[in-house]
């Protein structure tokens, strides 16, 4: 169970990974005069929140073949504890911080009673922190909702919009690196595409 927990963790980080652009979106020196109140709703990609040349596998490479590391072994509990502190401590862009924000994501609940949900992380893909292992901080949103969110589950897609904060918590579900309090919550609908 170890090892597939090991794993999972190592392809949700390859998946992740192979999802990053090779450099993040530079901020706009004329966004950034712009105060936080006068700034327009940002709609935020994932990507854009993992600091440019950021590494998470860094530390692992040149580990020899990792998928030969079996069940039971104490190897694969270190490696998962690494890679869970390497994850945990996963730096953010400072930049975003106060930034008017609205992103798609799945829903994790963490306090409210089913179906109206108060508090919650939101995360960039199906299953992150229940079915298999959390993605790193920056990669994790904590969220407090204005008003409870209602007629929603676990791993529901929601649009959130709010003040974005860089500001690292804790739950048993996992550490996020960002957090939006106040958080206006809807049901995730597809944007309409838009003709060329």
């Amino acid at each position: 169970m170890k090892a597939a927990r090991l794993a999972l963790t190592l392809v949700a980080g390859a998946v992740l990974l192979g999802t990053l652009p090779a450099r993040a979106t530079e901020p706009k020196p004329a966004a950034a005069a712009k105060s936080a109140k006068a700034a327009p709703v940002r709609q935020l990609k994932w990507e854009e929140m993992v600091p440019a040349g950021w590494d998470p596998a860094a530390r692992l490479r040149n580990r020899g073949d990792l998928s030969r590391i079996q069940d039971g072994d104490p190897k694969a509990d270190a490696l998962l504890r690494e890679v869970r502190e390497i994850w945990d401590a996963a730096p953010t862009r400072p930049e975003l911080n106060g930034q008017k924000v609205r992103l798609p994501g799945y829903l994790v609940p963490l306090e409210g009673q089913a179906g109206e949900w108060k508090e919650f992380l939101l995360v960039p893909y199906f299953g992150a922190c229940i079915h298999s292992p959390p993605p790193p901080a920056n990669q994790i949103v904590h969220v407090k909702a204005a008003i409870p969110a209602k007629g929603l589950r676990s791993m529901d897609t929601v649009w959130i919009t709010g003040t974005l904060r860089t500001e690292r918590r804790d739950t048993d579900m996992g550490v996020s690196g960002y957090t939006v309090d106040g958080a206006v919550v809807e049901k995730y609908v597809e944007p309409p595409v838009t003709p060329r």
